[in-house]
């Protein structure tokens, strides 16, 4: 279904380049695979800051609404369409932009013909006028992929699942982290759900709010927050943020008084990283390298392991992630996850502490994870989160571990899901 790129000599109309690009964005995603930020570039090369915003835009409502999406297309024809044809790729585009985006029909209609080109464009053409003659409409309420909503349901239940569903049929608000408690000018429509954090609705272009230049805040998820609060203040202590980039706990760590070494494998995202130091004027140690091979000179007082996961609790701002993962890539994250953590825990001074997260809603990269490795060594203890630690509505379960789900702050604008287990080492 890859899309051919236009020839010098294509007219077409004005305003397809940008659904061309969709068209190649979405091939990346559900093809091959390709997370929707690491296939952007490629997918949009060329196109205007503008043309891009909406490419992407258009990939990730239609990915958000793929499964209700799909049964419009499905009830309409007589014959399903093939999963992987390039015409299902342009309706779930042309789609996504009627029913979404509410984009002007003639010009949804335009653009994507072309994109068929040498395809059925009668079908397509047929399809997007019944569209608008009969008034379709999506569900309120997204549907999550059935294998998603099948591996969630025996984990968390149904409730949690409508929950999920709810979470994803929009975009979710935005939440700044600060290094310091901010003085409430120009913050107007913001709430606060904890110490040093801000909420604010959705639409803002970040650089363009109060005090971005000024480098006092970051924009971080409040449950990825939850990590590096944890570990409290950090009076000049000994810090390693393992797998840190782009940089969201490291600087929450050194705005609250640790020695921060972060550690990551790869440079394109450690420059991130240290874009964002730099506008913040917060300090730490950068270091470039694969904790599986890579190792500090001296043991830390604490450690933060964010550890690469299937990221499937960041579906919300990420909605490809539930369209790509499944047991397969579950697993084997959880067995990296083994390996990094492993590593990690020989690197933790005796009685010091080690926080274990990952932004993933399966259990095998989370409960089960720390359950098996408290099996495997002796003296590891779990420390379950103190009063005044946790934002208000957030608890450790009866484990002492802290799960964060979509149920969760659903009224304020939801959370991301998140797992964090705090850690103690034996004592020498």
């Amino acid at each position: 279904m890859a899309d051919r790129r236009r020839r010098p000599d294509d007219r077409d109309p004005p305003g397809t380049a940008p659904r061309r690009a969709a068209l190649r964005l979405i091939d990346a995603v559900l093809r091959r695979g390709d997370p929707l930020d690491i296939a952007v570039h490629a997918a949009t090369q060329g196109l205007a800051p503008a043309d891009r915003a909406f490419a992407i835009a258009i990939v990730s409502e239609a990915l958000r609404r793929m499964v209700d999406i799909d049964a419009l297309i499905d009830g309409a024809t007589e014959q399903p369409l093939p999963e992987d044809v390039k015409a299902r790729a342009v309706l779930r585009l042309a789609l996504a932009q009627l029913l979404v985006l509410r984009s002007p029909p003639h010009a949804v209609v335009a653009t994507a013909l072309p994109l068929v080109a040498g395809g059925p464009r009668r079908l397509v053409h047929a399809l997007l006028s019944r569209a608008q003659q009969e008034e379709w409409a999506l569900p309120p309420r997204a549907t999550l992929p059935p294998a998603t909503a099948g591996r969630w349901t025996a984990q968390w239940g149904a409730d949690m699942v409508a929950a999920a569903e709810a979470a994803w049929s929009a975009p979710p608000p935005i939440d700044l982290s600060f290094a310091a408690e901010p003085v409430e000018t120009g913050w107007a429509e913001a709430i606060t759900l904890a110490p040093r954090h801000r909420r604010l609705p959705r639409g803002q272009a970040v650089e363009d709010m109060p005090g971005y230049r000024a480098g006092g805040w970051w924009v971080q998820d409040l449950a990825a927050s939850l990590p590096a609060r944890l570990l409290g203040a950090g009076d000049g202590r000994a810090v390693l943020d393992l797998c840190a980039a782009p940089g969201g706990k490291t600087m929450q760590l050194a705005a609250a008084g640790w020695r921060v070494t972060a550690v990551d494998a790869s440079a394109r995202r450690l420059a991130r990283l240290g874009d964002n130091l730099k506008r913040t004027g917060l300090a730490a140690e950068i270091v470039q390298g694969d904790i599986r091979r890579w190792a500090p000179e001296a043991p830390a007082d604490a450690i933060l392991l964010d550890a690469p996961c299937s990221a499937t609790g960041i579906f919300r701002r990420h909605p490809d992630v539930l369209h790509r993962v499944g047991p397969t890539q579950i697993a084997d994250m959880a067995e990296l996850q083994a390996e990094l953590l492993d590593r990690a825990a020989g690197w933790v001074k005796p009685g010091g502490q080690l926080v274990y997260a990952t932004c993933s809603l399966e259990q095998a990269e989370g409960e089960e994870q720390i359950a098996a490795f408290l099996a495997a060594h002796g003296g590891w203890t779990v420390e379950p989160a103190r009063p005044g630690e946790l934002p208000a509505g957030i608890a450790p379960d009866a484990s002492g571990f802290v799960r964060t789900l979509p149920v969760m702050l659903a009224d304020a604008g939801g959370l991301d899901g998140f797992f964090v287990a705090r850690l103690r080492a034996p004592a020498a």
